[in-house]
């Protein structure tokens, strides 16, 4: 074990090349492997490093980026070079290395502005965790933006990565000391607050200053490799999010055996922003997903999962652990296992887990009046009855499912009538 844990701290290097050459026909993409002078703390030489490891520290990985080439297939124009983010850290980006970034940190951070990239219209934050979005808020400020998507999943965001979308204030600072992260990405910082989050020596501080330009990469394409086991490769365009407003979205309606089936009701205004606002982070999850979304802020995630009325289980199921984990560390300044364990070894008082197991059923997660997102249509209404038995007011998906008419009729047989609209697109991510 000892062996494993020194493993963790070394950069082991990488044996790939300087530069890749990718050819499409006649037409050339050109990538440059990206490395850092580093001041190494213990000796006090400058080091040329690259990544710290890949997924896991027995891997060599490389970061390249698109350095020449203008490619165009068909009638899509891919992203030019200069417009890098991630790729285009630099030392003085690096505001503080810490344990110095790996793979999983750079993927982290990419993911988190592929999603950030669509909440630009306000102060957000995403926090992301094995490169996938465990809490995402809207806020008044940068600082509560920070603390609601935070206290959206306390448990996920322990060593997580957190993206903010406006420069970090010393309040923003202090809130996100308080806790333990892995990376805290931003496009500036004011002064006085790189201080306060130096505190924390391992922490990598980047910054990434095209952040206040995110919306412009909306609609630009990049091309999207997955690499076979065999060395082959499988190319695809990136995604586009067609969802800007209400306009974007379609009533819930379809034809079925001859007759036409309408949804009874529309959303509401505020319904209408948690459903762009839970499209947005969508484009961030791991397929099959559903998503509960309220005010603004994510209520429950789930994600990975099979099938769709599984994981529209387990998005209510992770509402109601991280709900009742909020609800015990707010009352007990301990977390909700840790509560279950001392009443367990008879430590605690049965009572003091009662009365949170009580709350959190009482309230049901805060689930009544968020909205359900499905990256996919529901092929059968069995999911839909998930999110409307946890009482959702409105549900989003891409629709075109043979059954969208059970579905309908689901939502408006429901007390009080549960708003349904289509995107037309569907949002898989694998």
């Amino acid at each position: 074990m000892a062996q494993m844990k020194e493993m963790y701290k070394k950069i082991i290097g990488d044996s790939f090349p300087e530069t890749i050459t990718i050819s499409f026909g006649e037409q050339t993409l050109v990538y440059k492997k990206r490395t850092w002078q580093i001041k190494n703390e213990q000796t006090g030489e400058i080091e040329v490093r690259g990544l710290r490891y890949g997924e896991n520290p027995d891997q060599q990985a490389a970061l390249y980026e698109l350095v020449n080439g203008n490619l165009v297939l068909g009638e899509c124009k891919y992203i030019e070079p200069g417009n890098g983010l991630v790729s285009s850290i630099t030392e003085e980006d690096m505001i503080q290395a810490g344990k110095h970034p790996g793979k999983i940190n750079l993927t982290d951070i990419d993911n988190s502005l592929n999603v950030l990239k669509f909440l630009m219209k306000k102060p957000a934050t995403v926090i992301v965790k094995h490169n996938n979005p465990c809490g995402v808020a809207y806020g008044e400020s940068l600082e509560d933006a920070f603390t609601k998507a935070f206290r959206a999943d306390r448990i996920a965001a322990f060593g997580g990565c957190v993206a903010l979308n406006r420069p970090v204030d010393k309040a923003t600072a202090e809130a996100i000391s308080q806790q333990y992260f892995e990376v805290v990405c931003a496009p500036s910082f004011e002064e006085g607050s790189v201080d306060i989050l130096a505190k924390r020596k391992n922490l990598r501080i980047i910054q990434i200053s095209r952040i206040d330009k995110l919306e412009q990469y909306w609609d630009m394409r990049f091309v999207d490799f997955k690499s076979l086991i065999d060395g082959g490769l499988i190319i695809q365009q990136s995604p586009i999010n067609k969802i800007r407003s209400k306009e974007d979205l379609m009533p819930a309606e379809c034809e079925y055996k001859g007759k036409i089936y309408k949804i009874k009701r529309l959303p509401d205004e505020r319904e209408y922003e948690d459903i762009i606002f839970g499209w947005a982070v969508e484009q961030g999850v791991t397929s099959n997903s559903v998503l509960y979304v309220k005010n603004g802020v994510t209520v429950g995630i789930g994600t990975g999962e099979q099938d769709r009325v599984g994981v529209a289980e387990i998005a209510v199921y992770k509402a109601y652990t991280k709900y009742a984990d909020i609800v015990c560390f707010d009352t007990y300044g301990i977390p909700y296992k840790q509560l279950e364990l001392e009443v367990m070894k008879g430590q605690r008082d049965p009572a003091d887990k009662e009365a949170i197991d009580q709350k959190v059923k009482e309230d049901k997660a805060g689930l009544p009046g968020s909205v359900m997102v499905s990256d996919a249509f529901f092929p059968f209404r069995d999911g839909v009855d998930v999110g409307i038995r946890q009482g959702v007011s409105a549900i989003v998906h891409p629709g075109g499912s043979i059954r969208d008419w059970e579905s309908i009729e689901a939502c408006n047989e429901a007390d009080p009538p549960v708003a349904m609209v289509f995107t037309g697109q569907r949002a898989f991510k694998h």
